[in-house]
């Protein structure tokens, strides 16, 4: 998730459950050509391990130069995005872009596969539309060269993010007899009881998480406590929530600076305190501040006003 999951983020999910972490997506083009946000985005901490870079772009060249970039960070798994929908990104035939063309999608694979020792994954989506679902035989051919695991998406890139994601095509891809990569589904994973029907009544390997963790890196653990128990945990309480909201942003800063790493953060805070009444005077000051003791002084003030009144 671009502008989300950095170093910081990635370490609380971590800590709360997540097996596997990946880095925001990284332009091939601007890794080649040592733009700074794309090389800040191959950072990472040792505890984050297992980790994947992900990478995207439509250029052949300019994807085995980046791999090579890659390499150098030691990466547990490079990460292909065929998956992003974003205008931007798709009209340089990048990301979702290349559904359109399946034999480079394949061929760009391959290549990737042969020029390195690292395992390589895919992420992508259905289709480029209701019209073009062949996701079965792509992740097929996507197998036969090499790829190690892939997730898919349960929706087109004409769907964006609109409507509900249809993970029947991920279960018939996993329902390939000619299938043995593992097969993540993705979409629409935003409470324990839909990670269980995806595992359970879909047959999948493994559930990518996103959006679902913003501001809420317990939800890993919370899936995993239902798949074993069939019982939810109980919700983090007040002052846990502020701890974590205290240490992301401390670790923000760290790594970013205090200008970027308040900024950046801001995105969290609505879920890390989402359903506390009268909490909008204190979220507006979160999300306003460009200044760390200000938010800090929120965030005690959270403590002092809100966390005597939870459950223990």
């Amino acid at each position: 998730m671009e502008d989300v999951s950095d170093p910081p983020f990635r370490v609380l999910c971590k800590e709360n459950g997540a097996d596997v972490v990946y880095t925001e997506f990284i332009s091939s083009e601007g890794l080649i050509r040592n733009a700074a946000k794309s090389v800040e985005k191959l950072d990472m901490y040792e505890k984050e391990r297992p980790v994947g870079i992900q990478i995207f772009g439509a250029n052949l060249d300019s994807m085995l130069r980046s791999v090579e970039i890659v390499e150098a960070s030691k990466p547990d798994i490079i990460d292909i995005n065929f998956g992003c929908p974003v205008k931007k990104v798709v009209c340089k035939g990048a990301g979702a872009g290349i559904l359109k063309d399946i034999p480079k999608m394949v061929a760009l694979t391959k290549a990737m596969v042969n020029h390195t020792q690292l395992p390589v994954t895919v992420k992508t989506r259905l289709g480029w539309d209701h019209d073009s679902i062949h996701i079965v035989e792509v992740a097929e051919r996507l197998q036969d060269v090499g790829c190690a695991a892939i997730s898919i998406h349960g929706r087109t890139r004409a769907q964006m993010y609109k409507g509900e994601a249809n993970w029947h095509p991920i279960a018939a891809v996993k329902n390939n007899p000619r299938m043995h990569i593992p097969v993540f589904g993705n979409g629409d994973v935003n409470t324990p009881e839909q990670a269980l029907k995806m595992r359970d009544e879909y047959g999948l390997d493994g559930a990518m998480i996103g959006r679902a963790s913003i501001g809420n890196p317990w939800f890993f653990n919370q899936v995993k406590h239902f798949l074993n128990t069939g019982t939810h945990l109980s919700p983090p309480s007040i002052t846990q929530k502020v701890l974590a909201a205290r240490r992301h942003l401390s670790m923000a800063i760290d790594w970013k600076g205090e200008s970027l790493g308040v900024l950046e953060t801001r995105r969290h805070y609505t879920n890390y305190f989402k359903g506390i009444q009268n909490f909008k005077p204190l979220r507006t000051r979160m999300v306003t501040s460009d200044h760390s003791k200000e938010v800090f002084d929120v965030l005690d003030q959270i403590l002092e006003e809100f966390a005597f009144n939870q459950p223990v």
